[in-house]
């Protein structure tokens, strides 16, 4: 590393080393951006990977099916956690500087038991609205959703043990069981139907994906108890559980209108009967550019825990300063990543097959609506750590009603390409509202506290 560091120009050394070799709170949060940001483009690789693959097996049409499947297991399955999965982001670190460890244990348990009831009340509810009332969905999705819904209770239990991880700076047991042991897992089983069973369908890939899920989720559990033994081992655990309840509600708000932002669109498509074909090229061109969208959770990640710590201390000035140095690091590489992809664009869709290409004026649209989010940086979280999860709600909420009304009002005339221009359009309205209110509520002052932070370029 030092060689490597001393064949670096003058200007970037000292702030590389900064970086590299710091032991304030900046660099600890510049080191575990990039561990974050390495673990998410692993998983960008094997996901996009298993997504080209899929798509060349399934075909367009099945793996339209399969997609539509799995992102109403990514929206229930984030919100069986009830708000836990984030407000954990503000609580463990609150109880860990004070020293409670008793509420500390009380909460995890607390946590895992919520998030593992709802799922399987949900998956229950869903699964007997889909085969009683077939009506409300076409046929060809009954079977791999059904199938899918299984896996609600672990994939809400990995997005709660997600935020445990990234509350006490884990970040490898925050995130490699989601973004790369999942995957893998998936592959993995597919693989496996597919030699011994028959070739992969809709269906076969959902039975696949509980599958993993539920592995995931166990494998998670196993490894962060494991860590957490030596600090809880004689800890008898307190619960308060009114007050996480009411902490807790608001950020499930926030937790469900993102998710739906972020997925409206799909469902929109499927509502307005657009084709599964269709419906499959617009998720590959969707998952393809949304990989700039992994230097945003990168940098969440890792400020998240930073901002209920300063807020906690009182040190708003500072929670400022972290906040913009944040959004710069956010909107430059995102940058360079959409226009990189944009680049490369029409030959990324024809690995899904000759059909996707068509997409590319939808991966315009999108990465325009993906920069501008980008532009916010981790404004959002900090709102929902720091006592103001209210107004995020209420900005989330607006969002999520211009995506719905431009969709509804677009899609019927402009296919796909409707869908992207609403999400776009949701998002620069949600930047622009988060930046603004953040800059009141967290007005900018004298730098304070850490001295060794990395810099912004």
């Amino acid at each position: 590393m030092n060689r490597l560091l001393k064949l670096m120009p003058q200007g970037l050394r000292q702030p590389a080393e900064t970086l590299l070799t710091g032991s304030g709170e900046g660099a600890r949060s510049g080191r575990g951006a990039i561990t974050a940001f390495a673990i998410r483009i692993a998983s960008a690789f094997l996901a996009f990977l298993s997504q080209i693959l899929l798509a060349r097996w399934m075909g367009a049409f099945e793996f339209g099916v399969f997609s539509y499947s799995w992102v109403w297991v990514l929206v229930l399955g984030s919100l069986v956690s009830a708000g836990f999965a984030t407000s954990v982001i503000r609580f463990l670190p609150e109880y860990r500087e004070q020293g409670k460890w008793e509420l500390f244990h009380g909460f995890l348990k607390t946590g895992r038991a919520i998030t593992l009831g709802l799922g399987i009340v949900t998956a229950l509810i869903a699964l007997a609205i889909i085969t009683g009332w077939s009506s409300v969905l076409d046929p060809v999705y009954v079977l791999p959703l059904s199938l899918a819904l299984i896996s609600l209770p672990a994939y809400g239990l990995t997005d709660f043990q997600d935020g445990v991880g990234r509350a006490q700076g884990w970040i490898d047991l925050a995130l490699i069981p989601p973004y790369i042991v999942r995957p893998i897992f998936l592959f993995l089983f597919i693989g496996i139907f597919y030699a011994v069973a028959r070739p992969p369908d809709a269906a076969t890939a959902a039975l696949a994906l509980a599958a993993a899920c539920w592995l995931t989720a166990l494998v998670q559990y196993l490894a962060q108890r494991r860590r957490f033994a030596a600090s809880l081992a004689h800890a008898t655990p307190a619960y308060a559980p009114r007050h996480w309840v009411r902490t807790s509600l608001p950020l499930l708000m926030i937790d469900g209108f993102t998710l739906f932002i972020l997925n409206l669109d799909m469902l929109l498509l499927e509502y307005l009967r657009i084709t599964p074909d269709q419906i499959g090229i617009y998720f590959a061109a969707l998952k393809t550019i949304s990989l700039i969208a992994f230097v945003h959770f990168s940098i969440s990640a890792v400020a998240m825990p930073r901002f209920a710590a300063l807020h906690a201390r009182g040190e708003t000035s500072e929670v400022r300063r972290f906040l913009g140095k944040m959004q710069k690091w956010c909107f430059w590489p995102s940058a360079l990543g959409a226009a990189f992809l944009l680049l490369i664009g029409k030959p990324l869709l024809w690995l899904f097959g000759p059909d996707f290409v068509a997409a590319y004026p939808v991966m315009v649209i999108l990465a325009l609506g993906l920069l501008a989010r980008a532009a916010a940086g981790p404004a959002q979280n900090l709102l929902a750590v720091c006592g103001h999860q209210d107004k995020a709600a209420m900005i989330l909420l607006a969002t999520l009603l211009i995506n719905g009304g431009l969709g509804l009002a677009l899609i019927p005339r402009f296919g796909i390409e409707g869908a992207a221009i609403a999400i776009a359009c949701a998002f620069a309205f949600e930047a622009i509202a988060t930046i603004l209110l953040t800059r009141r509520y967290f007005p900018a002052g004298p730098a304070s506290g850490d001295t060794t932070s990395w810099q912004a370029p």
